[in-house]
């Protein structure tokens, strides 16, 4: 198995969690089982000691030559969406991605590939807070301002702070599949890698008081019976609140409904069936609570763009690959 090469970005003022997120993701210790084999260099423009937004002082050797030989070449949450990336710093990156390596921007890090044209007619992202000015630096990207992140295929982009960690887990789900990315996040005792499309900013987050607190064991209550026709009645009664309550309490806590919530979660499961066992579309589509393997392509279709047959074609050739 190649070892996967990841080059992540620091400069001066860098935030220390971004910069931190993919040499937890990728350097974790003990690597689940499966896993690929990652080395995590970081690179700056001017190699030697970087001082972080936090104040604390790094030292980097490498520079952005490094960035030539990297698989995955990660850009953390940029300082200044206002300020656009040095000509050489956008020169690198600009080189890393025309020579096949997947580029990243965690956060306002995504203002980076826009300066390097990297976003021109892509789906793209950022934090919620910068919307008005990334729509503004870059109206040619189509812009997704509302979910956590975006896999464009070779260009990937996050919202802030802890969606880095989904987005970084999603690119170990896409290489190593999602068995071996729930795993890690078991490891590093985060949940379980979420879906790109949920909403980024949630207005209420889930209610803190005793009388409250039964959401969140619903929720897993239903990702125990998704094969079972799940409605929100069913999971009013097992949250024992009355159906209006339950619905204000789910928009609330999760920023969705509960079709969609349910719909994201099957897909989620057919996809990690689809990767680790030989089940039958139909019988996959009953597991997931999909009833047939028409609805299982259509949803498949709608959310990935793709059938689940050739979904699990692709997912045996690149693990053959790796």
């Amino acid at each position: 198995m190649r070892t996967i090469r990841v080059a992540v970005l620091a400069y001066e003022g860098v935030n220390l969690f971004h910069l931190s997120v993919p040499g937890l993701v990728f350097g974790p210790e003990p690597t689940p089982a499966g896993m690929s084999r990652y080395e995590v260099v970081h690179v700056a423009e001017r190699p030697g000691r970087i001082r972080s937004s936090q104040g604390v002082v790094i030292d980097v050797d490498a520079g952005l030559a490094a960035l030539a030989g990297a698989d995955i070449a990660i850009v953390p949450a940029w300082s200044d969406p206002e300020v656009a990336a040095s000509p050489k710093l956008v020169r690198a990156i600009q080189r890393a991605h025309a020579r096949g390596a997947q580029v990243v921007g965690l956060c306002l890090g995504a203002f980076v590939l826009g300066d390097a044209g990297l976003l021109d007619g892509r789906h793209a992202t950022t934090h919620w807070a910068a919307r008005e000015v990334f729509s503004r630096r870059f109206p040619q990207a189509d812009f997704r301002p509302d979910v956590l992140y975006v896999d464009d295929g070779s260009i990937v982009t996050s919202a802030g702070t802890a969606a880095a960690l989904d987005c970084c887990l999603n690119i170990v789900r896409q290489r190593d599949g999602a068995d071996v990315a729930n795993r890690l996040a078991r490891v590093l005792v985060t949940p379980p890698h979420r879906q790109g499309g949920q909403a980024q900013f949630i207005e209420q987050p889930v209610p803190e008081l005793p009388s409250e607190s039964r959401l969140p064991g619903v929720l897993e209550w239903a990702r125990e019976r998704l094969a079972q026709p799940l409605s929100v009645d069913a999971l009013a009664d097992a949250a024992h609140m009355s159906r209006r309550t339950f619905t204000r309490r789910f928009r609330d806590a999760t920023g969705t409904t509960v079709a969609r919530w349910l719909a994201a979660e099957r897909l989620a499961r057919a996809q990690q069936l689809l990767e680790t066992s030989g089940l039958s579309l139909e019988r996959i589509a009953a597991e997931v609570g999909f009833g047939s393997a028409l609805t299982l392509r259509q949803h498949f279709l709608s959310q990935f763009g793709t059938a689940p047959s050739e979904y699990r074609r692709a997912f045996s050739r690149s693990r053959r690959a790796a």
